[in-house]
């Protein structure tokens, strides 16, 4: 794979960064200021939630939610979010950037995860890594699976042998859809109970 490989394709959370205790911080947030404070969010809360469409959190945090208070809650979470995270970021994992600017010089890279839209431009804007990537492409701007997304960003790029790197089964089976090959980062928030090829921290990277 490594000698015919032209390209990186990145899941987000529990692959590049943890962002999950601020992102908590927002949700019990939203929760408080609509008298919902009865709910505890933790970090552990959001990190059991990772790799999950957007919409299908709420499903499992509030499921006895509908209609307007549900999307209500959901447009403030989803705000109050983006904000925090512009104003605290997340933690990046040991030696990212570090090692993305050795993969620039081999491989087009890019990230497809199942956020909202400005959660991906927040990551890189706050942690300035715009430079790093050729594209990115999230479930909350056009509603596709990771899967399909994957498949978009290989078509408007033209990437001829990609690689998408996850952290859950559920990036594992998002890369069958789109058929590449698959490498977790064991480090992460998940595991997949298939044997497939991994990285224990982000540098391994450089020697894989």
């Amino acid at each position: 794979m490594k000698s015919t490989l032209d390209s990186i394709i990145f899941d987000l959370d529990g692959t590049l960064w943890d962002s999950t205790e601020t992102i908590a911080i927002a949700w019990q947030k939203a929760l408080d200021q609509l008298g919902m404070s009865d709910k505890s969010i933790t970090a552990e809360t959001v990190r059991g939630l990772a790799g999950m469409p957007y919409d299908a959190i709420y499903d499992k945090l509030f499921p006895d939610l509908k209609g307007e208070k549900r999307e209500k809650l959901k447009q403030l979470c989803a705000r109050l979010e983006l904000e925090t995270l512009q104003e605290r970021g997340g933690v990046l994992y040991p030696e990212v950037k570090e090692t993305l600017e050795f993969l620039k010089g081999k491989y087009k890279l890019a990230i497809v995860s199942n956020c909202q839209s400005g959660y991906i431009e927040t990551f890189l804007e706050h942690h300035s890594l715009h430079a790093y990537f050729t594209d990115h492409e999230c479930y909350g701007n056009k509603g596709m699976s990771k899967g399909e997304n994957i498949r978009e960003v290989v078509s408007r790029n033209n990437l001829q042998q990609a690689v998408y790197i996850g952290d859950t089964t559920g990036d594992y089976e998002a890369s069958q859809i789109a058929q590449v090959p698959f490498i977790l980062a064991a480090y992460g928030f998940g595991t997949v109970e298939v044997e497939v090829e991994s990285i224990k921290q982000f540098a391994d990277l450089k020697h894989l």
